[in-house]
This record gives C-alpha cells, sequence and structure tokens, in this order.
C-alpha cells in the first residue's frame, strides 16, 4: 500500500503550503459571514428542522441562516480523523496528519479499452475488472467504481457497481449511489459482508461520497445520506461544488468560500445529527468553468492546494484528487497532468485522494492510466519520505574501509541497503538497443500489457458464497422495486 507521509519533523520530509494560517482564517470568516447573512437553500425537511431547534434562523421556507456558534460547536464535536478498514477489518487506512491514500474515481461515462485502445461505453464487466487491477496494484489502497456500466439496469447501476467492489476486492470502498434508496442498499451489503451494523460501524469498510448541488444549494438526495449515514455512525465524504465562473465567483478564493460554506454546512448537519459522526470535507475545491472550451478541467494549477490548506486549518479529514487528466488518451499530456495533480496533492497533504485513471476532465477512464498512477505514487513515496542520517547510513567506516581507490559494488553494505532504492515496473531504463530488442514499447503499451497480466494472474479473496448470495439477494431486491 502507499504510505507517502509527509509534513515528518523525525525526518525532515518535503513540505508544501499554498495558503498562511491568516489567509485560511480570512477564507473561514467570509464563510462564516456568507452562511449568517446570505444563507443557504435546504431542501430537506429534516435538515431544515434540526437547524432550525438548534438555533439557525429560516425563511422563504428553506433558506436556512446559520450562526457561527453552531460552526464552532460542530468543531468540538467531530472526529478529527477516520480509520477506514479493508474487508477483514484491520484498519489499514487511517486518515489523519499528512498522510496520503489512493484510489481511482467512480461513474465514468466511457472507458478506453487497454486490449484495444478503443473509447467505448463501459460495461459491468469492466468494473470487476478495474477491481481486480486496484486489488493487485501495490499503491492502490481504496476502490471506487471507475465507470457506470451500461448493460444493467440504470436506476440500480449503483447496486451492480457495489456489489462488484464488494466481490473483487478486499481494500477499502468509497461507494457513490444515484438516489437515497441506493445508499441504504449499498450500506446494506457492507453490514452483510463484515458481519451487521455494529461491526461495520467499528470497522468501517466504505464510505460514501456525496454529491451535493453546489455549496449554496444542498439538494434533497445529498442531505438524506448525509443525516443517515450521520445516524449510523459511517463516513461521509460530503462535497458541496462550485464551479468559477459560473455557480460561484471566478476568483480562487471567492469560489473557495463556496465550497467552504457548503463543507461547513454539512458539517453542522451532521453533527446535529449525531454528536461525534465521521464527517469528510472536500480536499479540492476553486475549479473554474475553461472560458475558451466550456469544459471544467480537472487538472487546472489554480486551485491546487486550496482546499488543503482549509482541510488542515480545522485540522480535518479531506477528500482530495490527483492522477486524473484533461487528455482524451493515455499521451505525454495524460502522464504529465496525473504526476502534477499527485505530486501537488501530495505535498499538501491530502488524504483520501481519488480519481486516479481519469481522462478527459472525468468523463472516460483507463486501467492503463490507473497502472501508470500507481507507478507515480510509488515514485512518489520514494521522493517524499525523509533521509535516513543514521550512522548506518551515513557509512563514514566503509568510506573509510573502502577508501580513494575502492568500489563499493561487493560489499556487504550495499547488498543489505539497495533494495532500499526505487526500481520501477513500467518506467524503462534500459539503453536503446536493450529497449528496442524488448519491442520498443511506450509507457502507455506496457501498462496495459501490466493489466492483462494482473487480470490473467491475480484472484482476488473470494467472499464466502453465503455472504455473496446475501449481497445478490439485495440488488435483485433492488431490481424488481426499481429496476427497468
Amino acid at each position: 500500500m502507499a504510505n507517502i507521509h509527509t509534513n515528518d519533523r523525525t525526518f525532515l520530509s518535503v513540505q508544501f503550503r499554498r495558503m498562511s494560517d491568516e489567509q485560511c482564517q480570512k477564507i473561514h470568516w467570509a464563510s462564516l459571514e456568507v452562511m449568517e447573512r446570505t444563507g443557504v437553500r435546504l431542501y430537506e425537511q429534516e435538515a431544515i428542522d434540526l437547524l432550525k431547534r438548534a438555533g439557525a434562523f429560516v425563511s422563504d421556507g428553506n433558506r436556512v441562516r446559520i450562526p457561527a456558534g453552531l460552526v464552532e460547536k460542530a468543531f468540538t464535536t467531530v472526529p478529527k480523523r477516520v480509520g477506514l478498514c479493508d474487508r477483514h477489518g484491520n484498519r489499514v487506512m487511517p486518515v489523519e496528519g499528512h498522510r496520503s491514500f489512493y484510489g481511482p474515481g467512480s461513474d465514468c461515462l466511457n472507458i478506453i479499452d487497454h486490449r484495444t485502445g478503443e473509447r467505448r461505453k463501459p460495461v459491468l464487466q469492466d468494473i470487476v475488472e478495474g477491481m481486480i487491477v486496484a486489488d493487485a496494484l501495490p499503491n492502490i489502497d481504496f476502490v471506487m467504481s471507475m465507470v457506470l456500466p451500461v448493460d444493467v439496469p440504470q436506476m440500480v447501476a449503483d447496486r451492480y457497481q457495489m456489489e462488484a467492489m464488494l466481490n473483487y476486492t478486499t481494500k477499502p470502498i468509497v461507494f457513490v449511489t444515484t438516489e437515497f434508496s441506493g445508499c441504504i442498499d449499498a450500506v446494506e451489503m457492507a453490514e452483510a459482508v463484515v458481519g451487521g451494523a455494529d461491526a461495520l460501524r467499528r470497522n468501517p469498510l466504505v464510505a460514501c461520497y456525496i454529491n451535493v448541488t453546489t455549496g449554496l444549494r444542498h439538494n434533497e438526495e445529498a442531505l438524506q445520506k448525509l443525516l443517515y449515514l450521520a445516524g449510523k455512525g459511517l463516513p461521509a465524504l460530503y462535497i458541496p461544488v462550485g464551479q468559477g465562473g459560473t455557480t460561484a465567483p471566478i476568483t480562487v478564493a471567492g469560489c473557495q468560500v463556496i465550497w467552504n460554506v457548503g463543507a461547513l454546512v454539512g458539517l453542522v448537519r451532521s453533527q446535529l445529527k449525531r454528536e461525534g459522526a465521521p464527517y469528510i470535507m472536500a480536499g479540492w475545491g476553486a475549479g473554474s468553468l475553461d472560458m475558451k472550451t466550456m469544459v471544467q478541467p480537472y487538472a487546472e494549477p489554480d486551485r491546487r492546494g486550496v482546499a488543503q490548506a482549509m482541510a488542515h486549518f480545522y485540522g480535518m479529514p479531506m477528500f482530495a484528487l490527483g492522477g486524473c487528466s484533461d487528455s482524451k488518451c493515455v499521451d505525454q499530456q495524460a502522464g504529465i497532468e496525473a504526476a502534477l495533480t499527485l505530486m501537488v496533492t501530495a505535498l499538501s497533504g491530502g488524504h483520501i485522494v481519488h480519481d486516479l485513471g481519469y481522462l478527459e476532465s472525468g468523463l472516460c477512464y483507463s486501467l492503463a492510466q490507473l497502472a501508470i498512477c500507481d507507478e507515480i505514487v510509488s515514485w512518489l513515496e520514494h521522493c517524499l519520505r525523509g533521509v535516513d542520517v543514521s550512522e548506518e547510513a551515513l557509512a563514514v567506516d566503509l568510506i573509510d574501509q573502502v577508501g580513494p581507490d575502492g568500489q563499493y559494488l561487493d560489499s556487504d553494505h550495499t547488498r543489505m541497503h539497495f533494495r532500499e532504492r526505487w526500481y520501477p515496473t513500467l518506467i524503462n531504463r534500459d539503453n536503446y538497443d536493450n529497449w528496442l530488442a524488448k519491442g520498443g514499447k511506450t509507457l502507455g503499451q506496457r501498462a496495459a500489457e501490466r493489466v492483462e497480466e494482473i487480470l490473467a494472474e491475480h484472484k482476488p479473496d473470494p467472499l464466502p458464497p453465503d455472504v455473496a448470495q446475501a449481497v445478490r439477494a439485495i440488488v435483485e431486491r433492488a431490481e424488481a422495486q426499481y429496476g427497468e
């Protein structure tokens, strides 16, 4: 698994802060002013009632103005760390400090077939193969569905996604559902896998990614999911967005205020529902519409590190992004943007970093690109780790022993430590003749071959048959009730 941990003072490690505490404080104050003066629209009655009873001001039916005191109180009860577990109950993702964990994204409408290079509509088998690949890649820490399959009933596609994720990987799962009922079913499936509601709350295998209309407009399904998850004591990744130039101011700071208001509103509601409910805020934000193409770019530089700085200012766990590209294929642009976004997110201390393998501004997925991102994360782990300056590492006695005229190839010290250096899986270091002798393949070709090797060789731990059947029964029930 990836274990990138920046801002460690034991060994000085690389770190990056986009904003000072003073800048973060200004965004915080601006957010409180918007919450008190402008307010937000909430499209769910229980959420409105919770806030009204707590002292918020409600007008025009669903316009809610939230006093700053409710925000400050919420920060006293929300957990400042969240632990996610694998299927076996191992706490493999301590979301805290400056630790970063990596996984794919969800619900892409297209996929680049790694076998043919064709861009096509995804099917359920693509999710199965994606889970097998993600389960095998050593630096992928959690999974998401990657694509939205077109060969299943669309009203219950999220149930099929969840079933595939539970069956074909043991890693923690971040799930997305279309409707509130899908969230309930996904939690029920996870409870069936781990042994019940108490077991899932104690060792959460899953967290729910909740998309919210904007920071100032919170849709009914998002609010229902948030309150349900808070009541269950399960992690919610509550992400109210704002697009600079359309649904938010175009300036980085103004856009971030919209994102931040949404995050704070969700925080207050979750803690009013259940004090101590795990809540994860957006670790990306302040993005803008590209006025030349009218596309929302994923890899734009201006917003990098801003939301991460706010999350660290609050001491809150965050849902970040990286490893994504606006390129339409696995090419040089895809590699550049994936590496840069992963680098800045790691330096900024992003926690749960998703969207590895995204292309075409989130519209297309590539398993070959995911394999490349896995390699980038491996590189970053070595680049950003602290430097050992112990006596063994300094090797002064060895240097004296070898002297000016010796060499170190046959020394015990070299044999003991050479594996500590980074050795790539996909990146090629051969000389030209050897590279040509091996086929002269590009990185994209090698990545596609790596994916195919994993699919041929890797066998994820299966669910016990009775558990798999219990999960299948929930899918069948939903299909009978909602399916097309």
